[in-house]
């Protein structure tokens, strides 16, 4: 039987779906919220915890603001192979229109340590895209 490699042992798949909250935002004065859905699912072999995350948030202006802090809203979840975690944040820009991208830093039920990619995702007022 082949050895599984490494990098398929250790691997979390992460999708986002992001909304526009016009009810929470101030476009009068430039702030625009947006809420998110993630689910991360774990599609190695072993049980990973998510343990911090690192978030990179652009605007339309190229502001950059870079976020960082333990766990996913509160929570460190461990996730099994084959299941998912879901979980819903915000952020807000001055601009109508950003994006969003990261990583998530993963401890392996072994103690291995490994990053999660967090494909860059938009965030944008409706009808300002096409």
């Amino acid at each position: 039987m082949p050895r599984m490699t490494e990098e398929k042992k250790y691997s979390m798949s992460v999708t986002a779906q992001a909304f526009y909250l016009p009810d929470q935002s101030d476009e009068e004065n430039d702030q625009y919220v947006f809420a998110y859905t993630i689910r991360i699912t774990n599609t190695g072999t072993v049980t990973g915890k998510v343990v911090s995350r690192h978030w990179i948030i652009t605007d339309s202006d190229n502001q950059v603001q870079e976020v960082r802090g333990m766990g996913v809203v509160g929570e460190q979840p461990s996730i099994k192979p084959g299941s998912s975690f879901e979980y819903t944040s915000g952020s807000s820009l001055n601009t109508m229109v950003g994006t969003m991208r990261g990583t998530y830093q993963v401890t392996a039920e072994d103690g291995t340590k490994f990053e999660a990619a967090i494909p860059e995702f938009t965030l944008s007022v409706p009808r300002v895209l096409h």
